[in-house]
């Protein structure tokens, strides 16, 4: 966390919010709906371990809310100050409040409304990272969140979001990325636009798929920047997007099961790519 500027000790003051009716209280919870979210360009992330990863990160909230009986912690006082000498606002309140804003009845000591960041693909150099995970039509936010984790454990890039997936900022897609949110890149687009560009520069392209002239995952040699396409949960990759591959590879199933869930078939690649790196680094 970058140093905070003292302005006098009464700047780094947090104000006390004892009521449920609060109207911070009544901002932050209403983060839950995608409505407010859009309304008011914020999301929400909870726990102190999270919000302080945010601030490693170069993110502060806009509103931070922490418990009474957290605000002792070391972690949790240098985020108060940090909050209010960026010019946030911090507020001391209770656990039942806490509760009522993120839902969870075993609320974290922190709470924080974050700016929603924006998230073209133009944000994106190819040319950081060896791998990066594009989904399209991804649905569920606790795969969303695992995966952009996952990204973050393999040294991948970030996630590039194709179509109808879910937003990547509701609270159950932060919560499962365990701050992974904040520290990798984050795109989104329609497939069209992201074809046109993923043709404007280096990248090679695999998808995943359980057709007729797929390869084994272990057979491919990766190249940098590798971009592994994931389908939709349901229904796996359009055929048009399957058809635009370099090379879509398969899992061996042993048991009866068909297919993995999303995220797991995604880690599985991410540290296939990562392990031939690897292995060609120590050769």
């Amino acid at each position: 966390m970058s140093g905070a500027v003292h302005c006098g000790r009464a700047a780094h003051v947090p104000r006390r919010i004892e009521s449920f009716s609060n109207e911070t209280v009544k901002r932050v919870r209403a983060l839950h709906d995608k409505r407010a979210r859009r309304a008011e360009g914020l999301f929400l992330a909870e726990g102190l371990r999270i919000c302080t990863e945010a601030a490693d990160a170069g993110r502060l909230p806009v509103i931070l809310l922490v418990a009474e009986d957290a605000q002792t912690h070391p972690l949790a006082q240098r985020l108060i100050e940090a909050v209010t000498a960026a010019g946030g606002d911090a507020a001391i309140t209770t656990r039942a409040i806490l509760t009522k804003v993120t839902g969870k009845d075993n609320a974290a000591g922190v709470a924080g409304a974050y700016v929603i960041p924006p998230t073209p693909l133009d944000a994106i150099d190819r040319t950081t990272a060896a791998m990066w995970v594009v989904c399209e039509g991804l649905k569920d936010p606790g795969n969303l969140g695992t995966i952009l984790r996952t990204c973050d454990a393999t040294g991948a890039g970030g996630l590039i979001l194709l179509d109808q997936s879910c937003d990547p900022f509701s609270v159950e897609a932060v919560r499962a990325s365990m701050g992974a949110l904040f520290t990798c890149t984050l795109a989104q687009a329609d497939g069209a636009a992201f074809f046109d560009w993923l043709r404007a520069g280096p990248g090679m392209l695999v998808g995943t798929d359980l057709g007729p002239g797929t390869v084994d995952y272990q057979s491919v040699e990766y190249r940098a920047p590798t971009f592994l396409l994931m389908g939709n949960e349901q229904s796996g990759l359009p055929p048009d997007y399957a058809a635009a591959c370099d090379v879509r590879v398969r899992m061996p199933m042993a048991g009866k099961a068909d297919s993995l869930n999303v995220a797991v078939a995604t880690a599985v690649l991410l540290y296939e790519v990562l392990n031939q790196r690897r292995r060609t680094a120590s050769s």
